[in-house]
């Protein structure tokens, strides 16, 4: 039986993307929420709790990023020219939030504010630019003779400052609800108030978004059963099973907030990923099989089979290695953490 090499290389980059967004994602959302924390040494605690963890999470956009271009050439030449501006403003608040995460230890008083600052800013900056680009990538780009043909700033309207509004919020979800399954006493009771209040955002921005979305390009509204033939009608036989995915957001909120207003530990992370399952779920139903908006499809933009073969074998030596990696890292540091004793299972 001859494997799918195409379709096996399209699932490997959407789960390291999703596997990104989520990791990364709530270490980029302790930094967001870095402004809020009350003292010295909640911030202390805050890093404490994504040291281990955070320069692993950014594996995956490496496998994202670098299996696109390896993988879909055709893809990653014309996204790059029509993204380049977010993707640099993202790089860069990655480098900057990376030196501050290393220097902010070392730092003594007015170097360690200013550090601090920056590790802040570096978290919203990456946060507000990968917005930026998912923006970009749901509205379209312009492409003729398979080339991107459009201007430097397409990327840049209300709907993809709305999505970046959108990504803030969700990933500052993710680090309130983190930091309650991590830590003790006040900073457990100030993440609860920050979970909440980010859930709270996160229903509005993404009710917000998802209607937007749907007038950005007749294709999305079509592929939801909304206007098709240029008509008002809703086809119910189109929606309603694609209503399973709104609807497993929707219970993730709930969760979030239900728990959280319990005090619960764990809950609320899992309902928080819950959300950005869905938001995902969301995006593959509008999408597949398009890999550049709305004209390239996976297929067309692939490798050669005889390269995916070659890079598959690679892969499938060195992600297990990256999965044992990061599960044993989760795992040995899986308990609280506090301001007098550290980590404790």
């Amino acid at each position: 039986m001859m494997l799918d090499l195409q379709l096996i290389w399209a699932g490997l980059i959407a789960v390291a993307v999703l596997l990104y967004v989520t990791l990364d994602g709530f270490d980029l959302g302790v930094g967001i929420l870095f402004p809020f924390a009350r003292s010295k040494e909640e911030r202390d605690v805050m890093m404490n709790t994504i040291a281990p963890v955070w320069d692993g999470n950014e594996t995956w956009l490496v496998l994202g990023g670098g299996g696109l271009l390896a993988a879909f050439p055709l893809a990653y030449s014309v996204l790059m020219p029509a993204l380049y501006l977010p993707v640099l403003l993202m790089l860069a608040g990655l480098i900057l939030r990376g030196v501050a995460f290393e220097f902010r230890f070392r730092a003594r008083n007015r170097g360690r504010k200013f550090w601090t600052q920056m590790f802040a800013g570096g978290s919203i900056l990456t946060a507000v630019a990968q917005g930026l680009i998912l923006g970009g990538f749901i509205q379209g780009v312009t492409v003729e003779n398979q080339r991107f043909a459009g201007g430097t700033f397409d990327w840049l309207t209300p709907y993809t400052l709305l999505v970046a509004a959108g990504v803030v919020a969700g990933y500052a979800l993710l680090g309130g609800a983190w930091l309650m399954m991590k830590t003790t006493d006040n900073l457990h009771g100030d993440a609860r108030r920050w979970t909440l209040a980010a859930a709270a955002a996160v229903g509005a921005l993404l009710a917000a978004v998802s209607v937007a979305t749907l007038f950005v390009h007749p294709r999305i509204a079509e592929r939801w059963g909304f206007g098709a033939g240029g008509s008002l009608t809703v086809d119910w036989s189109v929606l309603t099973p694609l209503l399973l995915i709104p609807a497993l957001g929707l219970a993730g909120l709930a969760l979030v907030a239900v728990m959280a207003r319990r005090g619960s530990h764990r809950w609320p992370f899992a309902g928080a990923l819950a959300v950005f399952l869905s938001g995902y779920m969301g995006l593959a139903a509008s999408f597949m099989p398009t890999i550049v908006p709305y004209d390239i499809d996976f297929r067309q933009a692939a490798a050669p089979d005889n390269a995916l073969g070659l890079m598959l074998v690679g892969t499938s030596v060195i992600l297990p290695l990256i999965l044992a990696y990061t599960g044993w890292v989760y795992w040995v540091f899986r308990g609280k953490i506090s301001e007098e004793t550290g980590y404790h299972h």
